[in-house]
C-alpha cells in the first residue's frame, strides 16, 4: 500500500479534548474521528486493527466449538420485558419507536435475543450444549462517555452465550472460555489477569473479569506474581483461582493471603467479562428443551464478552512510547513500513522493487513514497507504530543494502534485499 494513496490524517498537535494516551494516539496517527460525543468512526488503518483483533478473538472461539452469528443491533422491546430486565437496565439503554409506534433499542447486549433464537430452533437435550457468538457493534448511552474509544458510546464487541443441559456442563462450558480468554490476550502480546467479579445487570453467580495490565490504566489491581509467567499449559481455572488477584476496592493489606515480595501491585484496563448464571433468562423466557428421561429442563446459560473496539486502545496503553503507538505484529495494521527516505531516483527504485516483492510475498506492507523530508517521514512511522521501519536511502545503499529497524527495541541492521525478503518470510 502507497501512503501517497491512503487515508491516513494524522495530526502534529495532541488534541485538547483527549485525556489519556491511546485517545490521543489513535487521534493523532489517524486511526479515528470523533463523530460526536462517544462515537467514533473507524479510519482505514483503525479498520485494520480492528479486524486483525476480530480475527484473533474469532479464531479461539472458534477453536472451543462456539459457532459465530450475527443478531440485530436495533431488538424489539418485548423481549427484554419477557426477560424483566427492559425496565431495570436503566437510562443506558437508548430506548426508541418504529413508524408503527412499536417500542424497540439498540441492543447494549443480547441475551434476549438469543434466547429467543435458540428456544425457536432447540428442543433436545442431545441438540446441546450449544456456544453460539457475535462480534459485533453496540450502544449504551454513557451518562459521560470520556477516553475515546475506552470508554465510548457505540463500541465493536465480541459476546458469546452457552447453553448446556446442566450445571456441570455449564460450568465446564465457562472455564473452556476463560482459557480460551488467555489465550485469546496472550496472542495479542497482552498480559491478562482474570479476577472474580461482580455480575451487575447481567445476573449470575459466577463470574470473572479480565484486566491488561499496563501502567495509564484506569484502575489498581493485586495479584499474585504468578500470573506474570503464565504459559498454556497453565490455563487452568481450578489452578489459577487459587492465586490472589482483585481489584483496589477489594484489596485488604491487613488480610492479603500472599506476602509483600510476592504482591504485586499494578493499573489494569478490564478487557473481557465472562458470566454464568444459570437458567436466569431461560426460565424467564420459557425456553425448555426434552431431557434425557423425556422430562423439559430448562437450559443452563453463560454469557461472555470481549470489548474488541477497547482492545485497540487497551493494547496502546500497555504498549507505547514517547515517539507514539509500538503495535505487537499479530494485531498491527501492516507489518512494515517502507520509507523512501532521500526520494531520489535510486532509492525510488529500490524502493519500488521492495514494495512489490514483499507485496508479492503476501507481507503486508505500507510504502512511504511521499515527496515529504526523510524526518518527517520517520516521525509519522514512529507514530503509527508499525513493527518494523525499512529505510531506503543513505550509506547502505553503497553496500548493496537497506537498514531494518524493530519499533519495540530500537535494534537496526543492514540486509540485502534478498536477506529482508527471507527474513519476514522464515519469522
Amino acid at each position: 500500500m502507497r501512503l501517497s494513496q491512503y487515508f491516513l490524517p494524522t495530526l502534529k498537535e495532541n488534541p485538547a479534548e483527549a485525556q489519556i494516551t491511546s485517545h490521543r494516539l489513535m487521534l493523532r496517527a489517524g486511526f479515528i474521528n470523533q463523530t460526536t460525543s462517544g462515537i467514533y468512526t473507524w479510519l482505514p488503518m483503525g479498520e485494520r486493527v480492528l479486524k486483525r483483533i476480530d480475527q484473533i478473538v474469532a479464531e479461539e472461539q472458534d477453536r472451543i466449538g462456539c459457532h459465530r452469528i450475527t443478531m440485530p443491533t436495533v431488538q424489539p422491546a418485548h423481549l427484554w420485558q419477557e426477560s424483566g430486565r427492559y425496565e431495570d437496565y436503566g437510562k443506558e439503554m437508548l430506548r426508541i419507536k418504529d413508524r408503527h409506534d412499536r417500542e424497540m433499542l439498540y441492543g447494549p447486549t443480547h441475551e434476549e435475543v438469543v434466547t429467543d433464537l435458540v428456544r425457536q430452533y432447540v428442543n433436545s437435550y442431545r441438540q446441546l450444549p450449544l456456544c453460539l457468538y457475535q462480534i459485533h457493534w453496540k450502544f449504551r448511552d454513557e451518562i459521560r462517555p470520556r477516553f475515546g474509544v475506552m470508554r465510548g458510546r457505540e463500541f465493536y464487541m465480541k459476546d458469546a452465550y452457552s447453553f448446556d443441559i446442566d450445571m456441570d456442563s455449564a460450568r465446564t462450558a465457562y472455564e473452556k472460555m476463560y482459557n480460551a480468554y488467555l489465550r485469546t490476550f496472550a496472542r495479542m502480546g497482552l498480559k491478562a489477569v482474570p479476577m472474580r467479579a461482580d455480575s451487575g445487570a447481567i445476573g449470575g453467580d459466577l463470574s470473572h473479569e479480565f484486566h491488561v495490565v499496563a501502567d495509564t490504566g484506569e484502575s489498581a489491581i493485586y495479584y499474585d506474581k504468578a500470573f506474570e509467567n503464565l504459559t498454556e499449559a497453565d490455563y487452568s481455572m481450578e489452578k489459577l483461582g487459587k492465586l490472589y488477584a482483585v481489584s483496589d476496592e477489594k484489596h485488604d493489606p491487613a488480610t492479603c493471603p500472599i506476602s509483600d515480595d510476592q504482591l504485586v501491585s499494578r493499573r489494569g484496563i478490564e478487557v473481557g467479562h465472562i458470566f454464568y448464571f444459570g437458567t436466569k433468562y431461560s426460565k424467564s423466557m420459557n425456553l425448555k428443551v426434552a431431557g434425557p428421561d423425556g422430562k423439559p429442563i430448562y437450559p443452563e446459560m453463560g454469557s461472555y464478552g470481549i470489548g474488541v473496539s477497547r482492545l485497540v486502545a487497551a493494547i496502546i496503553e500497555s504498549s507505547h512510547d514517547e515517539h507514539g503507538i509500538i503495535w505487537p505484529e499479530e494485531v498491527a495494521p501492516f507489518r512494515i513500513g517502507l520509507i523512501d527516505a532521500k526520494n531520489d531516483a535510486q532509492t525510488q527504485a529500490i524502493s519500488e522493487q521492495l514494495h512489490e516483492r514483499l507485496t508479492n510475498a503476501c507481507i503486508s506492507v505500507l510504502y512511504d513514497d511521499r515527496s515529504e523530508r526523510a524526518g518527517v517521514k520517520f516521525s509519522d512511522m514512529d507514530l503509527i507504530g508499525l513493527p518494523w521501519h525499512v529505510i531506503v536511502g543513505g550509506k547502505t545503499l553503497t553496500a548493496g543494502t537497506v537498514e531494518v529497524k524493530n519499533r519495540r527495541t530500537g535494534a537496526r541492521e543492514d540486509l540485502t534485499i534478498d536477506a529482508l525478503i527471507n527474513k519476514f518470510l522464515g519469522d
